[in-house]
């Protein structure tokens, strides 16, 4: 972040009027640079209609749903000489037709290639409907695509790709699935990402194997985060997967949609339950925790096929009787979004109408949608027309959920949890968002280089920071050791670190929790801003460009900003640390053992500078001789910040060795009276003092006074 200041951004007032057009997003269009593809050429007639009826999906939709797969030709119109289908049309129209009661002329479409040199046809099956209302995509129209690569030789389907949401999402994909069993789409309320259905169970998604059943994908396993390092990296199905999912009003002109003039037929009943939806982000105090899971609702079959138990039957209809039209249009949608730094048009990407399936790379190039590395390798394997995967970066983080250590002192220490619900993430150089899945949150294909990302979600405060992609097609782990911790909205205060006038160049600033540990760590070249909870106790650290430290202690007041200004590094500024840090927990001690005056001494002749005292005098003595001795680290700390300012080397390096002495001896006074302390008090006395006895040698070590 180059700026601590957050302001709210409103798509209606920067993008009010935008018309969106072919060059937008298509839900999984991933456009991925994987080396020289063969050509292929299209099939069509008979033998293609014989392909598309033999992998038809059935289609289980959620029972919330409103948008079914539909013929958009209905709403089609001429504009300047162009055959176009307008969002209000498209959207007005399907209410007046039916609508969701009574789905007006189900349609899935279909396109076939194959490949020239190589016996692999791949069969399109292309999804229409007239809305996709998600939480931070939504637009008119949308396109959801499932691709059944088949061998042709002995007639098996070799890999399956279900899209995701966007480009930088992982597809679900299942590569050699069981030839006897077609494939089955699990449609995401709302925004349509197709979730694949592969086993026994129809009506429900399964990440991973469980009780001989297989999983419905089979994508590799998240690589470089060991406590998930299980989780195969695929979009999935978050609310079938126990997470919820909250779903935002789209806004036009301000006004919720269905109210538009231009919308007649439509009526608040038309967008997704009121039950599942919330009107900002920011307006929650705290993320949902009410949110209902997803309920299988009505399931389509293709009308070919005898299903006695399907709820709506639809045709395959080849996507050639759809190629006159030339656009999808409609006015930019819009919803409050606060994010740090981000300006509304550097996410209106990810927002807005959708594009044209046969304008898609994907349409004659199937391949390019693969996400998998190890899919593309496996068919690479096979078929001298698909070429081996070319290295791809990706950005991996898991998102947690920041909440009051039970272990600590009340308002005084932190403990990160899973996260209650699914938030999103956006890049700002290259605009992208996109959900996060089992709590991760994935964006793939990222350009080499700097980028800002930043997550938010429902009733949490915005996270951002700056991410660096080497470029060589590994992982790069955001956050902190790949750990985004989220703030609740009311619980949240901001951390402004402001460097400009700071004698060092700085390089980089994290923050580290006595109870949590390290909860933000990101590349610092101007003002910083990061979120934390208010219930913490915390250490802020800065790194110049020689590599030395420095430390801050903050301790915020709640509802109240904390701004660091000109942080410095070297032995004062950690030196001052170590005073800050030692009277702290003395103070917490001493009003623990009820006199807030215990411990006070004439500097080196406390029983806990000298060494000298009684630890056997029983638990009362014990927890004075604790506070003595942490006293006597203020002053050997004081000490040595105040020679390191007088630019006096020895005598800096004297005292801080004194300070090391002293942090050993409360060691041992702390294991002495670790009884006769609140635990939490305890608690927090163990972990600061392992965090002083680093600073400690960090001051030690340090070449900058």
């Amino acid at each position: 972040m180059s700026d601590p200041s957050e302001t709210e951004f409103n798509r209606r007032d920067i993008l009010r009027g935008v018309s969106g057009g072919a060059a937008a997003t298509l839900a999984g269009c991933s456009f991925f640079d994987r080396g020289d593809d063969g050509e292929t050429t299209a099939v069509e007639g008979e033998r293609a209609r014989q392909l598309a009826e033999q992998f038809a999906p059935a289609l289980y939709f959620d029972r919330n749903e409103k948008w079914f797969p539909t013929d958009p030709r209905p709403y089609e119109s001429e504009r300047d000489g162009q055959t176009v289908v307008d969002g209000f049309d498209a959207f007005n129209g399907y209410v007046e037709a039916g609508g969701s009661s009574d789905v007006p002329e189900p349609s899935v479409f279909y396109n076939v290639v194959e490949y020239e040199q190589s016996p692999l046809a791949v069969v399109q099956f292309w999804l229409y409907s007239a809305f996709d209302q998600f939480a931070t995509n939504f637009h008119w129209h949308d396109w959801e695509l499932l691709q059944v690569f088949v061998d042709t030789d002995s007639g098996d389907p070799q890999l399956y790709v279900a899209s995701a949401h966007s480009r930088s999402a992982p597809n679900n994909e299942h590569l050699d699935p069981d030839p006897q069993r077609r494939p089955r789409l699990l449609s995401e309320l709302g925004s349509h990402s197709s979730g694949l259905s592969v086993n026994d169970d129809p009506t429900g998604f399964q990440r991973l194997p469980e009780n001989g059943e297989l999983a419905d994908i089979t994508n590799s396993v998240v690589d470089g985060i060991e406590d998930i390092a299980a989780i195969p990296l695929a979009y999935g199905l978050p609310r079938d997967e126990g997470l919820a999912l909250p779903y935002l009003v789209p806004e036009l002109d301000g006004e919720p949609v269905y109210e538009h003039p231009d919308l007649p037929a439509v009526a608040e009943s038309d967008l997704v339950s009121e039950e599942l939806t919330i009107q900002s982000f920011e307006e929650l105090r705290s993320p949902p925790t009410n949110l209902p899971e997803r309920e299988t609702g009505l399931q389509f079959e293709y009308e070919g096929r005898d299903q006695p138990d399907a709820d709506e039957r639809y045709r395959l209809v080849p996507t050639a009787e759809l190629e006159h039209i030339e656009s999808f249009t409609g006015e930019q949608l819009s919803f409050p979004f606060a994010v740090p730094e981000f300006g509304e048009d550097l996410v209106a990407d990810h927002i807005t109408t959708t594009g044209v399936p046969w304008n898609d790379p994907r349409y004659e190039q199937p391949a390019t949608d693969i996400t998998e590395t190890d899919h593309r390798q496996a068919l690479a394997n096979r078929y001298d027309d698909i070429a081996p995967p070319s290295q791809a970066n990706q950005v991996i983080a898991k998102v947690t959920n920041v909440v009051s250590a039970e272990e600590a002192p009340e308002g005084e220490g932190l403990a990160s949890v899973s996260s209650p619900l699914e938030l999103f993430a956006l890049f700002q150089s290259e605009p992208k968002a996109v959900p996060t899945f089992q709590g991760l949150a994935v964006l793939q294909d990222v350009p080499e280089g700097e980028h800002t990302l930043t997550v938010n979600g429902a009733g949490v405060a915005p996270h951002s920071e700056t991410v660096t992609v080497s470029g060589d097609g590994e992982t790069t782990l955001a956050g902190a050791d790949g750990e985004i911790p989220a703030v609740a909205n009311e619980n949240a205060t901001k951390l402004e670190v402001d460097p400009r006038d700071s004698e060092a160049e700085l390089r980089q600033f994290a923050v580290e929790d006595d109870f949590a540990g390290r909860l933000y760590d990101a590349p610092l070249s101007g003002p910083d801003a990061v979120y934390v909870h208010e219930g913490g106790a915390f250490t802020a650290e800065v790194r110049d460009t020689d590599d030395e430290i420095g430390a801050i202690r903050v301790n915020p007041d709640p509802g109240e900003a904390v701004r660091i200004e000109r942080p410095e590094t070297g032995k004062e500024s950690l030196a001052s640390y170590l005073a800050d840090i030692a009277e702290e927990t003395r103070a917490q001690v001493a009003a623990a053992a009820g006199d807030d005056d215990v411990g006070d001494s004439d500097g080196d002749q406390s029983p806990g500078a000298d060494g000298g005292g009684d630890d056997t005098g029983g638990q009362e003595n014990a927890v004075q001789g604790l506070t003595q001795a942490l006293e006597a680290v203020v002053e050997a700390a004081e000490r040595a910040a105040e020679r390191a300012r007088a630019n006096d080397r020895a005598n800096t390096d004297q005292q801080l060795a004194a300070v090391a002495t002293r942090l050993e001896r409360v060691g041992s006074r702390l294991a002495a009276a670790r009884d006769s302390l609140p635990p939490g008090i305890g608690n927090a006395a163990e972990n600061r003092l392992a965090q002083a006895r680093r600073r400690s040698e960090q001051a030690r070590q340090a070449d900058k006074l």
